[in-house]
């Protein structure tokens, strides 16, 4: 990785090595859910809407598991990419980067809220990528935390919720190693350049959720591993603070 005296590389787009690209959140953009919000994040866009079924899998009424659940879909729209994506229902089954996608956002919505609390319902969390500029993955769950919230605030409202079940705010963000050096929030023509990709899911309390990083046909060592996780942090400290102030217009 380049030493702090070495001139990076310019990136893609002209930013700093640890600056985030331009994020918006639109909220309401669904009106029929229960929560939702545009997230805009430089030129990935992903559509996050929450929707309440009052009532729990079928696993946990057998189990005799309290409380409630949090589940996730998750898709990329045919038009979202610079070639058409075929559907998932075109092709009979969801594909496997989806379906891990999915399965990561709903763990990462789980671990910052009081399942028991949440009572014995069904939390639907969708994620539609509208258009796809690397990060669609952080963008959904850095997004989906604001439609959650927006959806508790609603049933809390509604007098349907006593307490509020959210424990922790949650957030994500990528990093990488492009041409030797630390990068922070990959846009796509960055990530498909870089030996080193990683997402970091953290709670607002610095705890992690998940630590997905891999070398792309390339090793890494623990310094850049750290500087990685630092530059990581960095990022997710400005995600938590656009958060609160969308969650703070409504």
């Amino acid at each position: 990785m380049a030493s702090a005296s070495t001139t990076p590389p310019p990136r893609a787009d002209g930013r700093r090595a640890d600056q985030l690209r331009p994020l918006r959140f639109l909220n309401g953009v669904a009106p029929h859910a229960t929560g939702s919000t545009l997230i805009e994040w430089g030129s990935t866009r992903v559509i996050c809407g929450v929707t309440i079924e009052e009532t729990v899998p079928r696993w946990m009424k057998d189990q005799k598991v309290p409380g409630g659940w949090i589940t996730a879909e998750y898709s990329m729209l045919p038009y979202s990419t610079l070639q058409r994506k075929a559907r998932d229902s075109s092709k009979g089954k969801i594909d496997g980067r989806s379906s891990e996608i999915q399965r990561l956002i709903g763990r990462a919505m789980r671990a910052a809220v009081d399942l028991e609390k949440l009572g014995a319902r069904t939390v639907w969390v969708d994620c539609d990528v509208l258009q796809a500029d690397g990060g669609t993955r952080t963008a959904a769950i850095t997004g989906s935390f604001v439609a959650f919230t927006l959806a508790i605030r609603k049933l809390m409202s509604q007098k349907l919720l006593a307490e509020n079940p959210i424990a922790n705010t949650v957030a994500a963000v990528s990093v990488g190693i492009v041409e030797g050096q630390g990068m922070l929030d990959l846009c796509y023509t960055e990530d498909v350049a870089a030996s080193v990709d990683m997402n970091l899911v953290m709670t607002g309390a610095g705890e992690f959720i998940e630590l997905q990083g891999n070398g792309e046909e390339a090793t890494f060592t623990e310094a850049q591993l750290a500087e990685m996780v630092k530059l990581g942090k960095v990022g997710l400290q400005q995600l938590f603070a656009a958060q609160q102030a969308a969650l703070a217009t409504v």
